[in-house]
């Protein structure tokens, strides 16, 4: 048993990789000196298996298959293609999103209260993370980036789906005239 599925972690964290499949709208905000207070909402989906959709309302669009990962932007009409294992590796905390169980590598996690983990990095370039849970679902991502913002995600209403997502939702099909961006 690794650290991620450690006797003291709250259930919801060590359920987390063994969901089937997760959709919830969420709140992103976040906070630097540069750029004050800043908030967006959105919705996300996830399935097993490196699936992921996460949509900002009136903005951004993230797509992954499994194996790439396709971000969106409608209003500058731009699209770029990473691989998935490239994007994890930049950023390890995609992991909480597309798969929980691989962010061991990265990170030692430890039970800092009765639905709180904190997840210490491995690697001094990566950022200490807390997660919190709630009624058996991840309810709140709290991190500071690269350039000293707190970023904080919000999960508002997680559940799991009876039926899983189309395949189509994990497909991204780029509009006319969209420029990708290498």
């Amino acid at each position: 048993m690794g650290t991620l599925q450690a006797a003291g972690l709250p259930a919801w964290w060590r359920a987390l990789p063994d969901l089937p499949r997760l959709e919830s709208s969420f709140v992103q905000a976040s906070e630097s000196a540069v750029f004050g207070q800043l908030r967006k909402e959105g919705t996300l989906q996830l399935s097993k298996g490196g699936r992921l959709r996460v949509a900002y309302q009136g903005g951004m669009v993230l797509v992954a298959d499994g194996t790439v990962l396709v971000q969106y932007d409608p209003q500058a009409r731009t699209a770029q293609q990473l691989s998935l294992d490239a994007a994890v590796r930049d950023m390890p905390l995609l992991n909480i999103l597309v798969d929980p169980g691989a962010l061991e590598s990265a990170y030692l996690a430890r039970s800092t209260g009765t639905d709180q983990v904190t997840l210490d990095p491995r690697r001094k370039d990566l950022a200490r993370i807390t997660v919190e849970g709630r009624h058996g679902f991840l309810r709140r991502v709290t991190w500071v980036d690269a350039t000293g913002a707190t970023q904080v995600l919000e999960l508002k209403n997680p559940r799991v789906p009876p039926r899983a997502f189309p395949p189509s939702t994990f497909t991204f099909k780029a509009p006319a005239g969209v420029r990708w961006i290498k």
